[in-house]
């Protein structure tokens, strides 16, 4: 057990259930002396040692996703920034750092690139998630009123039920090294992450929780390298280290200390790929048929660690506390996975879950009515989080649209997909890489810092997305980013693969 004692009386006792990213920052935005917080973390502490150690050595079963590529937003950094100081400082300390915005341009712009107030907002953290979470955890450890026990499986929420039948729930039963014990609270936070079932708890109890999902259509392989001794990361080119192909999604993750992680994304319905990536040296030839990857993966630059790692199950899933107006529970908060579940391939698990612990904060601050406090949560939950689900499942669709077009011999879209499609890649992404002050805009939608479609409905924005749409392809071919890698056949072929694999009926 880790805690630091507060003097004075304390107000609230508040039950955080997992100790991962999403409990983590509840702790960091719900702590610091105005409440008592208890974390309990069904997985071991952290080994002793530094990140390194806790790469090779830390085992979270709760965490599926622990290593896999993460990329941690700049509403992330700027909460941390802007509430904790000391705790950007210690990431630093330990190998974490910056990619500021002048570094995500393309060279073009960047060549031209003039700072302007608020480009500093738009800067990503970069690290292992493994770093990230030890350096968070332990800092979140010496913050008052925080305590964290490990090693302890809750098994189930203690409820009770007013007169109309609605359930409050008041504590929880665990499992702990001293046998089960019942630990009651004013308020339970539920962040156990996709796994968690004790939403499923309540469901199954009668709370009337509102739940939708739908496959991301896509799995994961993860794979991740080390620089060799004085070898440095390859610059930042006009072939980007990152691309989607339609058939593959990829992406390259600066890391720490000298790391880096590759992902590759394949669509469900590609099985011959999907079986041919697991495997360390074809995952290797497939980042070598890429041109902005394959100076990452240069034997002479750098070495694989470990071998890849898969991730399936991809769905997302959007649940809702309020029903018709009205709590579905009270006492409960569910954060993070257990709560909205997204694709990670937009990179924006960790940062919702930092927003979503500042909607509790404020719901938790707004007063002791309990209903109250669910509605104002859930409130904030659609108007912070959910303009951002929304946009994750229309481009998730388009995605599997695009896949199975891809497999579908003679395929041709119909007109308004294909106006929609030049819409995106000869409109909108050829304006940003030409104009500096739309690339800034669209970027504050990306880092989660505005309403991700906001910039877009400005009339003077969209007036110069149009206007760069209405020149033509010929007019803006400067501005064209260079094909990120092979077309489908070719990979294929590179890799011994039959071409036709998996090709479905047109």
């Amino acid at each position: 057990m880790v805690g630091n004692s507060v003097p004075g009386r304390l107000q609230e006792q508040v039950i955080v259930v997992g100790a991962g990213i999403a409990g983590l920052c509840s702790a960091l935005r719900l702590g610091g002396g105005t409440r008592r917080l208890l974390l309990l973390e069904r997985d071991d502490a952290p080994p002793e040692g530094g990140p390194d150690v806790a790469f090779d050595q830390w085992q979270r079963r709760g965490v599926g996703q622990l290593r896999q590529s993460h990329a941690f937003l700049a509403r992330l950094r700027n909460i941390i920034r802007d509430e904790h100081p000391q705790l950007l400082a210690d990431l630093y300390a330990a190998g974490c750092r910056d990619i500021a915005f002048p570094d995500m341009l393309p060279p073009a712009l960047r060549a031209r690139y003039v700072p302007a107030p608020g480009d500093e907002d738009l800067t990503i953290i970069t690290s292992r998630r493994t770093t990230i979470e030890l350096v968070i955890r332990r800092y979140v450890e010496q913050l008052p009123g925080v305590t964290i026990r490990s090693g302890v499986k809750v098994r189930e929420l203690i409820q009770d039920r007013d007169a109309s039948g609605l359930i409050h729930v008041t504590g929880v039963i665990a499992d702990t090294v001293n046998g089960r014990e019942e630990i009651r609270a004013d308020v339970v936070v539920d962040a156990g992450g996709k796994a968690a079932n004790l939403i499923e708890q309540l469901i199954k109890a009668g709370a009337p929780i509102g739940e939708a999902a739908e496959t991301a259509g896509v799995l994961y392989f993860t794979r991740h390298y080390r620089l060799h001794d004085g070898q440095e990361e390859p610059p930042r080119g006009e072939i980007a280290a990152s691309g989607d192909l339609g058939y593959l999604k990829f992406g390259v993750f600066p890391a720490d200390n000298h790391r880096f992680s590759i992902t590759l994304c394949v669509p469900e319905i590609e099985h011959g790929l999907r079986r041919a990536v697991m495997d360390g040296d074809m995952f290797q030839r497939i980042c070598m048929a890429m041109p902005g990857m394959a100076p990452w993966v240069d034997p002479a630059k750098s070495e694989p660690v470990g071998k890849v790692i898969g991730m399936g199950d991809l769905h997302s899933r959007w649940r809702s506390l309020v029903t018709d107006g009205r709590p579905a529970v009270l006492g409960y908060f569910a954060i993070g996975d257990a709560l909205v579940r997204t694709n990670p391939l937009y990179g924006r698990g960790c940062s919702l879950a930092a927003v979503s612990a500042g909607v509790l904060r404020r719901a938790l601050d707004s007063g002791s009515d309990p209903a109250a406090r669910l509605l104002v949560y859930d409130g904030g939950i659609r108007a912070e989080v959910k303009p951002y689900y929304d946009l994750m499942l229309k481009q998730d669709r388009s995605a599997i649209r695009r896949a199975r077009a891809t497999l579908t011999p003679g395929h041709r879209p119909r007109v308004k997909a294909r106006l929609a499609k030049s819409f995106v890649d000869d409109g909108i992404t050829i304006a940003a890489r030409s104009d500096i002050n739309l690339m800034r805009a669209m970027m504050r939608g990306f880092h989660m810092l505005e309403h991700p479609e906001a910039w877009l409905k400005r009339p003077a924005n969209l007036s110069k997305v149009l206007s760069y749409w209405a020149r033509g392809r010929r007019r803006n071919a400067a501005a064209y980013a260079p094909i990120p890698g092979p077309d489908r056949p070719e990979l294929m072929a590179r890799l011994g693969l039959d071409p036709q694999a998996d090709m479905l009926a047109a």
